[in-house]
């Protein structure tokens, strides 16, 4: 007989149960929904990385003592300065490679070819792209910055350069090649320099310089 104010088994059995369940299906489904989140945010977070840290090289001039930027030759460049190797001999050097296609196109000529390139991305590219052109043997590509190469044992000096750097470089070729060298400029003119062959027009114009011509005849004080 229960007494005043007394509590039945059965409502106490009621009060011991949570009044808020949540079905075992429902928590699992949240755990999914946030773990699939996770991912795809390391995913895209992974991939966003990735494409920067090979694509910024490409197009992110490396620190040099001069900015030379990446710009790629284009096709009617490369068949001017093949041009102007025609009846040359000796070795090449490509300064600042670039993706080496100077270097390569030199190569398929029977030319014993060098890249210096500041750029590892592009030198490692430009060592693939060789392999796969099958002139690896000849084409040789080293991470350098041009103004501590010495370039004194090749014949033959192909240079995209900028204009900032063109009086500078002049000193320093004149001091290190030999008479029988040839200096072969893209996009920009030496400033002082007067070449001795001239050919293609606007950004495809290249300049031939002899050492023989600019030792004996440069004009700067």
């Amino acid at each position: 007989m229960e007494g005043v104010g007394g509590t039945s088994p059965e409502m106490l059995k009621e009060e011991s149960q949570p009044s808020h369940v949540l079905p075992t299906s429902f928590e699992a489904n949240s755990l999914k929904k946030s773990n699939w989140g996770f991912l795809i945010t390391g995913i895209v977070g992974g991939t966003l990385v990735a494409v920067y840290a090979v694509a910024t090289p490409f197009v992110t001039p490396a620190l040099r003592k001069v900015c030379l930027p990446f710009v790629p030759a284009t096709t009617k460049q490369i068949e001017n300065v093949v041009k102007m190797l025609r009846c040359r001999r000796g070795s090449l050097v490509d300064i600042g490679s670039g993706d080496g296609r100077i270097v390569i196109a030199a190569a398929k000529e029977g030319f014993t070819a060098v890249g210096y390139e500041l750029n590892p991305w592009l030198v490692w590219y430009s060592r693939y792209r060789a392999w796969r052109e099958g002139v690896h043997g000849s084409a040789k590509f080293y991470i350098s910055d041009l103004w501590k190469v010495t370039f004194s044992q090749y014949s033959n000096v192909v240079i995209f350069g900028v204009p900032q750097m063109m009086l500078q470089l002049e000193k320093k070729l004149e001091l290190e090649l030999e008479d029988d060298a040839r200096v072969i400029a893209c996009r920009f003119p030496f400033p002082h320099w007067t070449p001795d062959h001239v050919t293609g027009e606007g950004i495809d114009t290249v300049w031939a310089y002899d050492a023989r011509t600019f030792r004996g005849g440069a004009k700067r004080p």
